[in-house]
């Protein structure tokens, strides 16, 4: 007979920075919705404001029958007085829940919600999940080791910690954030069926849309246009792309605080015409569909939810080797350039631009590697079995 810890439903307070546009936000509606077994798990989803410019993701967990809360004050960048009053109300709030697993994502949310955590008793399972750091190549070095120093002490007080890639973990385990015995790699799951079936009369309809001709040939960005996805290097590649290849058109779908200078750089470059600043779209088929590549030239990446959901819709990418890529992209879906190199991007883009049948086989072998490896309920079934191994673990003593 099931003993009571097994019959009862298992709480799960979620928190996330924000639910703007990007893999967190997916993972945490999925982690928090009615595919996560009602019948078994009482979910709360808490989320925090977003950066000027981004586009919310909460629809999404609304969708997916989140119950979600929603703080002002969790936010970036980091003010004392603010985060310390974002903390307080994490306080009141797991301690009315009453949650046996605390899971957080994101920067500021795994700091505070952690904190809030071992302010409830009895103590909860402390879970925290990496979709990529800012331990490297966000800020300056002092910055940087302020914030090392944090994450190994929050690792301490974490029963499991998450990275959505294997890269991830290895650089998280370089950095001496915890031992390898800590970690834990469970790739994304995303919903890939609506991608992975689009309407054959789709593709002719929506190029017309965008003003794509039959011949061009459409490469596409979707994500935030910020500093770290190196968008300028995009343009820049783009442009050499075209001097062999004028048939190269760019579609960035997506918003932030680059894309005015970003316009201007296109017009320095004289691509303008070519480059399609399309803002946030929710609905991404017709853009897929239209779409002859998918492109990233990120400086640092977890694991790129939007290469995967290119590749659900049969597309082959061309990226930059950085972070978890590597383990989206292969030698059989597309190709791989060096970090920070216009002009090895610019010959990848054109490599694959003018081989059609190349652009069609990896196409289906992205899509197939896609469904295989990163669909939802593959990470739903892995996410459950992780909590049931910590709810053995809670009943016994945890060590700070």
């Amino acid at each position: 007979m099931a003993d009571a810890e097994d019959r009862e439903r298992l709480r799960v307070l979620q928190v996330i920075g924000r639910l703007n546009m990007g893999g967190p936000a997916h993972i945490a509606a999925l982690l928090s919705g009615r595919r996560f077994d009602p019948s078994r798990y009482e979910t709360l989803l808490v989320h925090g404001s977003l950066a000027p410019g981004e586009e919310s993701l909460a629809e999404l967990a609304e969708e997916e029958g989140a119950t979600m809360r929603f703080l002002p004050e969790l936010q970036q960048p980091v003010q004392p007085l603010r985060d310390a009053q974002a903390l307080a109300k994490l306080v009141r709030l797991a301690r009315a829940f009453k949650p046996h697993v605390v899971h957080t994502h994101t920067a500021k949310a795994g700091f505070l919600g952690r904190q809030a955590a071992l302010a409830v008793r009895p103590r909860p399972a402390v879970v925290h999940t990496y979709h990529g750091h800012v331990l490297e190549g966000y800020f300056g070095s002092a910055k940087s080791r302020l914030y090392l120093e944090m994450e190994r002490a929050l690792a301490r007080v974490s029963y499991c910690l998450i990275g959505v890639s294997q890269a991830t973990v290895d650089d998280l385990v370089r950095l001496g954030v915890a031992p390898p015995a800590k970690f834990r790699v469970l790739p994304l799951g995303l919903d890939l069926d609506r991608l992975a079936g689009l309407p054959s009369g789709l593709r002719l309809e929506a190029r017309e849309g965008l003003g794509v001709g039959a011949g061009d040939v459409l490469l596409v960005f979707v994500g935030r246009v910020v500093p770290i996805k190196r968008l300028d290097l995009l343009l820049e590649a783009l442009a050499q792309a075209r001097e062999s290849d004028p048939r190269l058109r760019l579609a960035v779908v997506g918003d932030g605080e680059e894309r005015p200078q970003l316009e201007r750089r296109a017009a320095e470059l004289g691509i303008a015409p070519d480059v399609l600043f399309l803002g946030y779209r929710r609905e991404l088929r017709p853009v897929f569909a239209a779409a002859d590549v998918a492109v990233l030239s990120s400086d640092n990446e977890g694991t790129p939810v939007s290469l995967i959901e290119a590749a659900a819709a049969g597309l082959p990418a061309v990226a930059t080797d950085v972070g978890g890529v590597r383990e989206v992209v292969s030698e059989e879906t597309g190709i791989l350039v060096p970090q920070g190199d216009a002009t090895a991007l610019a010959r990848a883009i054109v490599e694959m631009a003018e081989d059609p049948q190349r652009r069609e086989r990896c196409g289906t072998a992205a899509r197939q590697h896609a469904l295989d490896s990163y669909g939802a309920q593959r990470l739903l079934s892995e996410v459950d079995k992780l909590y049931r191994e910590l709810m053995a673990l809670r009943t016994r003593s945890f060590r700070v």
